[in-house]
């Protein structure tokens, strides 16, 4: 099983890129997987490149095809201006729209205050609904503040991440360990979490 995680912040270094970075090592210790990962801070030049998917070129089809060649995606982006960026925007107007069809994507977003948190059901969700994939129903959502420098430390995101890799395994029949196999704690679903979406 292939996981891509995709960060659509287009800054280095990234909270967002480290939420992504995150939840794809909690998939990886969880099952035998491969793991990739697209950082738009350095892929977005690349993409711009092309306006539509038969102008891309060769570095460009390499991502787009990795994109769609993805079982599973994690993709995160920063709230900017209500939405996620235009980068990720583009690329995903470069991603043929049959091709993630019943693909699973975990969402996942940095913003400035708790409310900006709504751009994952109202903005993200959406895009996904689009391509037919199928988003799992916990997203992950943080804020500066629980990051020291750019570090995730905050448990209460990280059960929200352990929560999403139990529920996207919850709807990959076979692909997860027996239950109760508590030599791999990434399938332990967190209940009652009170952190904002």
């Amino acid at each position: 099983m292939k996981i891509l995680g995709i960060s659509g912040s287009v800054k280095r270094p990234s909270r967002t890129a480290h939420l992504v970075e995150q939840i794809v090592a909690a998939i990886a210790r969880t099952a035998d997987v491969k793991t990739g990962h697209l950082d738009l801070a350095e892929s977005a030049p690349v993409l711009f490149r092309a306006l539509r998917a038969d102008q891309l070129d060769d570095a460009g089809r390499a991502i787009v095809d990795s994109v769609e060649a993805a079982d599973v995606l994690v993709v995160g982006s920063p709230v900017y201006r209500a939405s996620y960026t235009g980068a990720l925007k583009h690329l995903f107007d470069l991603v043929d729209f049959r091709a993630l069809q019943g693909r699973r994507v975990i969402l996942a977003a940095t913003g400035g205050t708790p409310l900006h948190g709504l751009m994952l059901e109202h903005q993200f969700r959406p895009l996904f609904g689009f391509f037919g994939a199928v988003t799992v129903p916990t997203t992950v959502y943080a804020v500066e503040a629980d990051f020291t420098e750019y570090t995730l430390t905050n448990t209460i995101v990280e059960a929200r991440i352990e929560r999403a890799v139990s529920e996207l395994f919850d709807l990959l029949p076979g692909a997860a360990p027996a239950a109760g196999d508590l030599t791999n704690p990434g399938l332990r679903l967190v209940a009652g979490d009170a952190a904002t979406n």
